[in-house]
């Protein structure tokens, strides 16, 4: 019966048969005026009779007649179903039309007269007749034609519950109206099939409301946008708190976020990309101690620091880290600490497929020392160090048992690095990749965005065949004991034409993008002058490429526009659509762009000072970071801003004192983590975003620390029984003679009762009592945070900053359930593609699980 009232052209029927379209009753469920609102009901459900004063004056002549329905009043052709049953009414020969109640009828066979219109109810009408028989023969045709298959359980069961609900107001309204014999109404007997379906639907109709399991039941499908009983009345609603400690109102987008990453990873991530640029060992030559003496940081040694675990007694010991060392990680926890020798000022993960289970590897690139600085004025050429640190395989609930170390490093004369991106999928392959020599199993393709105006392209080999490749050339002693190699690249990316120079009259570049669609075959770049240009990585075109004599290509870009009035500070591709991209400037604007129509941006918006901007996938806006230059008292901190589609306000995700450097989101958690100059750390869930977030409730909860940096005073024996302040310098030999940092970590296994935790109620009374103390250097702020795009590291946080110590961290919290859930099923599917068997030189990528 459900399926024949879904499917009837005459609209949504009642439980007797009625359709509210074609039958037009003085007390309609809903009356409706012409712009469609909702008339008068009282909290019962119950549409007030005309005795309340606002009901319709019965259509019943003198003699109790009631004259045919009359058609609604619309313009155009009336409606098919209307047209039939006015027919079918007007066919049938029957000296009177008769009113009936054909709830009460189904339970009689009796015939006989009785009033037409009982006092106090509604006037009976005969198109209930033609209303069931119509639904009889519609009846043999559909099931004739259709047979749709039987839905499940889980799908079926929130209908059952929701459907009865909708009907019962209108079988309790007519048992009040229609008060005579059901006798009386027995000119027309139904058959046997309309009687049974009609049983069926009151014991599905019973008055025994929705108990708290069916809405629990009914969670699942609101958080995966599933029709509910108001759908598109009410707001959907998750009770109830998650096993992490979160409300489930918060959990119920990343669940969400989650199958969406695996549904367009399915789609847009490729399998395999970049055939010709196979890294090669003749490129890669290993230096020797004089060689990289140039290349490496000043900083032999960290500064002073300490950790304090949430949950964990402190033991107050100091901790100073060599060069390229790292600290052993912490057996509950998992955090992973490391001395990098500088500033860090970029940093980026380094993708691979799901399921892998392999090791996981960040690049980090750090200035020479720790008072350098650079003008962004003019373009810098210089030795810089790239390093590629192997953090072990990371599990989210499990995290590596060995010590992270410097897989390799590669020196070059670009200048300073402002930016990294790796290419999102097909550059990976199995390290046990059979190749021929000199050729070696590729890691991934790094692009570089430097400070001499060009973007360079690096083929990165797996660290294990890069060590059997050079064991056979380095027979001498001298060479490094760090693996610091000099690398021709593959290709290099600069701004103008065939017929121009060398030099960039754009000047430095400061951020990248790399289109996140497959093939990936374009990189975008933004420079010092507003300039945004697009690169062809794989064009054949004369005027764009050139090969250079030592085989690499030199490439132009194809698409070039002035996209801010000063320097274009981040750059972000859309994830969902390659035909869109972001760019936040010096300027203090934001821009949408579509690639397709570049004469003027689709929005700007001037706001603030924006220093990176994170595009998660589900959403139409970006979460931006924001220097406190320019913003309003109050309004500091991290903003979610529409690209202007749905028209949203500014969404104010989480507030911030100092200026925020870094900003990175994770598209499996739903989560933006951001790092700012006074040291601190901090993570927040967003709300679907797909909706208006201004309804969002009690947005503190979202957020928690990662962990708090402090730089505090301390004398040559030890911070115990030290009186003296910090000192107001900026030179950093003073600076880290006397002081030391504090880093002060959470417990990001669980989130139960988090408002009363300790590092939640420092980050909230920072936020609104903190002070910024500009004049000494900044040694506990962080430059650059990055989430893990991987599933099989799924969670992991790693960061940056002034210290040049590096930090991992897994928020096993949120990415638990979602691993789970996940990773099983990638890693079987991984194990089926290669199995004990060595990678060919194309592998096809896991496929990641599809949406759910």
């Amino acid at each position: 019966m459900r399926a024949l009232r879904e499917l009837s052209p005459l609209g949504d029927l009642d439980s007797s048969g009625l359709s509210e379209e074609a039958s037009k009753s003085p007390l309609p469920k809903n009356t409706r005026n012409k712009k469609g609102k909702s008339g008068p009901r009282d909290p019962s459900g119950q549409v007030p009779t005309e005795s309340e004063g606002h009901g319709e004056p019965s259509r019943t002549s003198e003699n109790g007649a009631v004259p045919p329905p009359k058609a609604t009043r619309r313009c155009g052709r009336k409606p098919k179903a209307e047209m039939l049953l006015l027919k079918l009414s007007q066919d049938l020969e029957c000296p009177a039309p008769e009113s009936i109640c054909v709830q009460k009828m189904l339970g009689s066979s009796e015939e006989g007269e009785g009033p037409e219109n009982p006092p106090g109810g509604r006037p009976k009408r005969r198109a209930a007749k033609v209303a069931l028989l119509y639904l009889q023969e519609l009846a043999e045709e559909l099931t004739s034609v259709y047979q749709p298959p039987p839905p499940t359980e889980e799908a079926q069961e929130p209908e059952l519950e929701r459907v009865p609900k909708k009907r019962r107001s209108r079988r309790r309204k007519e048992e009040e109206t229609d008060s005579d014999d059901p006798a009386q109404d027995a000119d027309f007997v139904p058959s046997k099939e309309v009687l049974l379906q009609a049983e069926e639907e009151e014991e599905e109709g019973s008055d025994v409301g929705l108990s708290e399991a069916s809405e629990q039941e009914l969670e699942p499908l609101r958080a995966h946008g599933g029709k509910t009983s108001s759908a598109g009345r009410s707001k959907p609603q998750c009770r109830g708190i998650a096993p992490n400690g979160f409300h489930n109102s918060i959990m119920a987008p990343v669940e969400k976020c989650s199958s969406l990453t695996c549904s367009l990873r399915d789609q847009k991530h490729s399998q395999w990309e970049f055939p010709d640029w196979i890294p090669s060992a003749h490129k890669w030559t290993c230096l020797s101690e004089s060689e990289a003496a140039p290349y490496l940081p000043a900083e032999e040694k960290s500064p002073l620091f300490s950790i304090q675990r949430e949950g964990i007694k402190d033991d107050g010991v100091l901790y100073r880290v060599n060069r390229f060392s790292s600290l052993q990680p912490h057996q509950e926890r998992l955090d992973v600490s490391f001395f990098v020798g500088g500033p860090v000022w970029a940093l980026e993960w380094c993708p691979c497929p799901a399921g892998s289970v392999a090791p996981q590897y960040v690049a980090v690139y750090c200035h020479g020392s720790m008072g350098e600085t650079h003008s962004t004025a003019g373009l810098h050429h210089g030795p810089t160090l790239l390093q590629l640190w192997d953090l072990g395989t990371l599990q989210p609930e499990q995290g590596s048992a060995d010590k992270a170390s410097l897989a390799y490093a590669i020196a070059a004369d670009h200048g300073c690095v402002w930016d990294m991106k790796f290419c999102p999928s097909g550059a990976w392959e199995p390290p046990s990749t059979a190749r021929t020599h000199p050729q070696m199993g590729r890691l991934g393709l790094l692009a570089v965005a430097c400070s001499d105006g060009k973007v360079v392209l690096y083929s990165l080999p797996h660290p294990g065949a890069l060590q059997r490749a050079k064991t056979t050339q380095v027979k001498d002693e001298s060479f490094h004991k760090h693996l610091i190699c000099k690398v021709q690249c593959v290709a290099t990316l600069q701004v103008g034409s065939i017929q121009a120079g060398n030099s960039s009259e754009c000047g430095q570049c400061f951020s990248l993008s790399w289109m996140p669609s497959k093939p990936h075959h374009h990189l975008a770049a933004g420079f010092y002058d507003g300039t945004v240009a697009i690169w062809d990585l794989l064009t054949k075109s004369l005027l764009q490429c050139v090969r250079q004599p030592d085989g690499s290509l030199k490439l132009y870009p194809f698409q070039c526009f002035m996209a801010h009035d000063q320097a274009v500070r981040s750059i972000e591709w859309c994830k969902a659509d390659s035909n869109f991209l972001v760019t936040a400037g010096s300027d203090r604007k934001i821009k949408f762009w579509d690639l397709r129509r570049l004469y003027e941006p689709i929005n700007s918006i001037k706001r603030f000072l924006s220093t990176e901007v994170a595009w998660l996938l589900p959403y139409n806006g970006v979460t931006v970071a924001q220097d406190n230059c320019y913003a309003s008292y109050g309004l500091c901190g991290i903003h979610y801003i529409d690209a202007g589609y749905l028209g949203f306000k500014a969404y104010f995700v989480a507030p911030r004192k100092g200026t925020v450097w870094s900003i990175s989101g994770s598209d499996w958690l739903n989560t933006v983590a951001a790092g700012d100059i006074t040291g601190e750390l901090v993570a927040a869930v967003l709300p679907d975003l797909a909706v208006n977030p201004l309804n969002v409730k009690r947005s503190s909860d979202r957020r928690f620390p990662v962990y708090k940096a402090d730089l505090l005073p301390c004398s040559p024996a030890g911070p115990e029984g030290s009186v003296q302040a910090l000192p107001k310098t900026r030179l950093y030999s003073e600076m880290v003679a006397k002081s030391y940092i504090q880093f002060r970590d959470m417990d990001l296994r669980s989130f139960k009762n988090l408002p009363s935790r300790e590092p939640v109620r420092r980050m909230h009374t920072q936020e609104a009592k903190a002070e910024l103390i500009l004049d000494r250097l900044q040694l506990e702020s962080l430059h650059k945070v990055r989430f893990s795009p991987n599933l099989d590291s799924l969670g992991w946080l790693v960061s940056g900053g002034q210290a040049g110590i590096v930090r991992a961290h897994c928020l096993a919290g949120l990415a638990a359930s979602t691993g789970r859930r996940l990773l099983p099923e990638c890693q079987a599917r991984f194990s089926a593609l290669y199995g004990d068997k060595p990678g060919s030189p194309g592998p096809p990528q896991c496929s990641p699980l599809p949406a759910e």
